[in-house]
């Protein structure tokens, strides 16, 4: 345990650009699961919150810890306890990164599948806390897809492992989605059992297309989906980002307007595939490029993934995350145009277009997002879940946006989720004021 100051500032903050008003009590860093079982057990003993955190990467505000607080950092556990290639599995402790895992099952010919874009620097217990997603979901799920269990420090302390090791498995509830993209309010993870799969054999091409407008080029990414041609990956960068990455990349600014569609096919029909969707592409697209060269793919992916550099060059920027239907992404992007021009904002959007999730980043002066942002994403957020869609498809509600779950869940579901988190946290323990914040706190904006 520290009380160090730096440490204390340090755990306020994720990468939401929110931060708690006042620093924790203590900083924890446990090793082991009897660290994270003792710390609660002082914590429901003297009636302390406590605020999980791992890497520090999530872009809600959920991990945040403030005045009165403990900060329970889970960040040291990064051993892999077991692989079993037979079964296709793996158990983790919760603080080893999305890459390291990665890095050790290439060696057993495996892998996991999720693939958020912060990858380098992201936790796997993180991952299953916020339920993230990344560029690879369209064909190969999210992490809820890819969770076989979980070992869970509940707030009294007591350890409840749940979930199994074998690929069928419904005795009971299922406890192990329940705690998938709960971020921390439900129970501490400290341990992990997933579902791993074989290296794609064969071949990986790389598609890239440029449009003439952002909505031409997501009613081309709706044809694709249409055909029952299923990408690996299939990302859309409107102008402003586009320009944004290739500005910091050194590389030509894109024409006026243009937007670009990236595209990879992977595993034995990989070629025939990319083959096919660029007959798509090539009805609608100013420009198609096709390379079997996985070296020229990743250079190409290299764009998409210089998207956070890219939106921090443009200014101090609020990172959101909503999702719709896939045949409404060109209806979504004329509802980000149309916010654009009624709030006098810029808001430069990324897409994972394969599964209809999007990035609008709402770029501002200064550190505190003015009211006139939250306006706009009011009214954005809104129009998400007028199209049937949703508030987040990876980053989680946290702080951020815990004043519009109500809205999307509806007055019963939302309380039905309360009274699930009393169940678990009676004494309201675990992550306070996050996601589920009584009513008369979510009147003001974050």
């Amino acid at each position: 345990m520290t009380t160090d100051p730096d440490a204390l500032e340090a755990a306020r903050r994720d990468r939401s650009g929110h931060a708690a008003a006042e620093r924790p009590l203590a900083v924890v860093r446990a090793a082991s699961i009897d660290d994270v079982r003792a710390t609660m057990r002082i914590a429901s003993e003297t009636t302390t919150p406590v605020v999980t955190q791992g890497a520090l990467t999530g872009l809600a505000g959920a991990a945040n810890a403030g005045g009165g607080e403990i900060a329970l950092s889970v960040a040291d556990m990064t051993r892999i306890l077991d692989v079993s290639p037979d079964d296709q599995l793996a158990v983790v402790e919760p603080g080893i990164l999305n890459a390291a895992l990665n890095e050790h099952l290439a060696t057993h010919g495996l892998w996991w599948a999720p693939d958020p874009a912060s990858r380098e620097i992201s936790t796997v217990g993180g991952n299953i806390a916020t339920g993230a997603g990344g560029l690879l979901c369209a064909k190969y799920g999210v992490t809820r897809d890819a969770v076989l269990g979980v070992d869970v420090v509940l707030a009294d302390g007591s350890l409840v492992r749940m979930g199994h090791r074998s690929v069928k498995g419904v005795t009971g509830l299922d406890l192990t989605s329940l705690m998938i993209g709960s971020e921390g309010t439900l129970g501490v993870i400290v341990g992990a059992t997933l579902k791993l799969r074989r290296t794609v054999p064969g071949d990986v091409c790389t598609l890239t297309a440029m449009f003439p407008s952002v909505r031409e080029a997501a009613a081309a990414s709706s044809a694709v989906t249409a055909s029952g041609v299923e990408p690996a990956i299939m990302e859309l960068m409107d102008h402003a980002s586009l320009s944004a990455a290739c500005g910091v990349l050194g590389l030509d600014a894109p024409t006026s307007g243009a937007s670009q569609l990236t595209i990879q096919t992977d595993g034995p029909a990989a070629t025939a595939e990319a083959e096919s969707i660029a007959d798509i592409l090539r009805r609608r697209a100013s420009e198609v490029r096709v390379t079997r060269d996985r070296a020229e793919g990743e250079e190409l992916l290299r764009i998409r993934r210089a998207m956070h550099p890219g939106m921090a060059s443009l200014g101090t920027t609020l990172i959101e995350d909503v999702s719709v239907p896939r045949s409404r992404m060109a209806e979504m992007f004329d509802e980000i145009a149309r916010v654009e021009r009624d709030h006098g904002v810029r808001i430069p959007t990324v897409a994972h277009a394969g599964d209809g999730n999007l990035h609008p980043n709402f770029i501002f002066d200064g550190e505190e997002v003015p009211p006139g942002i939250w306006e706009a994403a009011d009214d954005l957020f809104r129009a998400a879940i007028r199209l049937g869609g949703t508030l987040t498809g990876e980053h989680g509600i946290g702080v951020l946006k815990s004043r519009w779950l109500a809205d999307e869940l509806g007055e019963k579901q939302w309380q039905l989720q309360r009274d699930i988190k009393n169940v678990f946290d009676p004494q309201g323990l675990l992550n306070p004021g996050k996601v589920f914040a009584p009513r008369d706190e979510l009147l003001q904006h974050p």
